[in-house]
């Protein structure tokens, strides 16, 4: 597939997906969503990609959310779509994807934006950003998932505060929250967020895949069920190569090579 609305790249087994709509704040469209589709499928089916960065093109936004004028166009049914394949279901391939997702949020986040950051594992932020769940503005609420992410996040009544009032909130105020791991500088955001990547993509793709779901059930789970799990998946890594090859490094004093394994 040739792109239009993307540009995705690869390098030092770090994949890095870039919104690349910055005339419209990166508005995601019906496109664009199915390009960045394909490229989960390409990411699924190369080993050799330890990592995905997600970020937008430009330095207004991140994603501003969806794009209110291909919307406007949808009939109900239309909606019951969208919502099962381009926005529910679309942005939840992306937790379930069996890598880290990081999203590097530079500007507005706002919307479907921001929901689609919720459904990445780690969010970085710089000073200038602005997040929020403005549906609420258009007669609407989000159906992204934010009604469902955002409080496992920062509690029932701060999310209703935010889509109840609409408002947008700063970086600083996100990190406080627990929205966002961590708040840099504009100048410094893209350096810091491939330095996480990095130390990521060096370690065991197996580990991170099955630590990923495990933590992924804890939110769906009881606390028992999910104790079962992680105690199931931590007996399946220790028959693993790539166990063997972390104990022997650390006995020999060496970083280890992973082999996802």
């Amino acid at each position: 597939m040739e792109y239009q609305n993307i540009i995705f790249e690869v390098k030092e087994g770090i994949g890095h997906l870039i919104i690349n709509r910055p005339e419209v704040r990166n508005a995601l469209n019906r496109a664009a969503r199915l390009e960045m589709a394909d490229v989960l499928a390409k990411v699924q089916g190369d080993p050799s990609i330890k990592v995905l960065v997600v970020s937008g093109a430009g330095d207004k936004a991140f994603v501003a959310g969806s794009d209110v004028k291909e919307l406007a166009k949808y009939s109900p049914l239309d909606m019951e779509n969208f919502m099962d394949t381009l926005a529910q279901g679309f942005y939840s391939q992306f937790e379930r994807l069996d890598r880290p997702v990081i999203a590097m949020i530079d500007g507005l986040c706002l919307g479907g934006g921001l929901e689609f950051a919720l459904a990445c594992d780690l969010r970085f932020a710089s000073d200038r950003s602005l997040m929020g769940l403005p549906e609420i503005r258009l007669g609407i609420m989000p159906g992204g998932g934010g009604t469902q992410r955002l409080p496992r996040l920062v509690g029932v009544a701060k999310t209703k505060e935010l889509i109840f009032t609409g408002e947008f909130i700063k970086a600083d105020e996100a990190l406080r929250l627990g929205i966002v791991n961590q708040v840099y500088s504009a100048d410094e955001l893209e350096d810091q967020v491939m330095a996480v990547a990095k130390k990521i993509a060096a370690k065991s793709s197996l580990a991170l895949k099955w630590a990923k779901k495990a933590i992924n059930a804890s939110q769906e789970t009881g606390l028992r069920a999910g104790l079962d799990y992680e105690a199931m998946v931590e007996c399946l890594l220790f028959t693993s190569e790539d166990r063997q090859e972390g104990i022997k490094a650390l006995f020999e004093k060496r970083e280890p090579n992973f082999q996802g394994k």
